[in-house]
């Protein structure tokens, strides 16, 4: 089959997760704007349950006369309650998630795309009262400009980082015949192509958008590859264009063949409804 020329390899690294059977997938991380929304909602929570627990605390101990020399290790024990494990146990139980995150799509997972553990979201949320609490999100902000996934100083020493997982619904894309391979198309034999090569085909066209430019290419060419064995004559240009030629002439024909079925059987219901000659009808 012949190629076409190498694909473009300058895609950002940084934004490609690569699976086990080595598919590079690429995902995408959370804007900085995004992340600034999603932690003013976040702290604001925090910060409200915060004032609270301070509250109840320094009331209570008042009440049951606790010397004053003590309440600022009070308060100290509700910041961290209420700053540090309280993020961090949400951030675990929900797997990245938390209020705000919830409200604007996006999630805490690690660099390779796994589930952050309690490690992780302590870290981020012991160095979160740094550079958001103390700095009024200042530091965080000039940090997570200065990289291409938008990591703050937490997500850095933590190895993680903001997947935007909120993308619109999108409906199965039917392929037509390429412009290019329609007088091909025409003549072409593509019967003794496999189903499970065509599956796989279609499989691929649905979800190429998704892959980067250089394994878009590879698995292209290596299902374009396999698929000529099958076909007659096999024509030259773009693996792609072969593969979306390939799948419509194939579900072209199919269709026709089932509604030639789906006719003659419609032919033949009056017949094969119809009693014996002679039969009497006891219904």
């Amino acid at each position: 089959m012949p190629g076409t020329e190498n694909a473009a390899t300058d895609y950002d690294v940084e934004r490609e997760l690569l699976t086990g059977e080595a598919v590079a997938l690429e995902l995408r991380a959370t804007s900085v704007v995004l992340r600034m929304a999603g932690g003013i909602i976040d702290y604001l929570v925090y910060g409200i349950a915060a004032a609270l627990l301070i509250w109840v605390s320094l009331s209570a101990a008042i009440s049951i006369g606790i010397p004053e020399a003590l309440f600022a290790a009070i308060v100290i024990g509700c910041v961290v309650l209420t700053l540090v494990l309280l993020p961090a146990g949400v951030e675990t139980v929900t797997q990245g998630k938390s209020l705000g995150r919830l409200a604007l799509g996006d999630r805490i997972v690690r660099d390779d795309g796994g589930a952050v553990s309690f490690r992780h979201a302590f870290i981020r949320a012991f160095v979160g009262v740094f550079e958001i609490v103390l700095t009024g999100g200042g530091l965080a902000v000039v940090i997570a400009m200065l990289n291409t996934r938008a990591k703050r100083l937490g997500d850095l020493l933590a190895g993680t980082y903001s997947q935007y997982e909120r993308v619109g619904t999108l409906s199965a894309p039917v392929f037509g015949v390429p412009v290019e391979l329609a007088g091909w198309a025409a003549t072409a034999d593509v019967a003794r192509l496999p189903d499970a090569l065509a599956r796989r085909i279609a499989q691929f066209l649905r979800q190429a958008a998704g892959h980067t430019a250089p394994t878009r290419d590879r698995i292209a060419r290596g299902l374009a590859t396999e698929a000529a064995i099958y076909v007659s004559p096999v024509p030259g240009g773009d693996p792609e264009l072969f593969l979306a030629a390939v799948a419509a002439v194939r579900r072209g024909r199919e269709t026709t063949a089932l509604q030639l079925e789906r006719a003659q059987l419609d032919d033949l219901r009056p017949t094969l409804a119809a009693l014996p000659h002679g039969f009497p009808d006891r219904g």
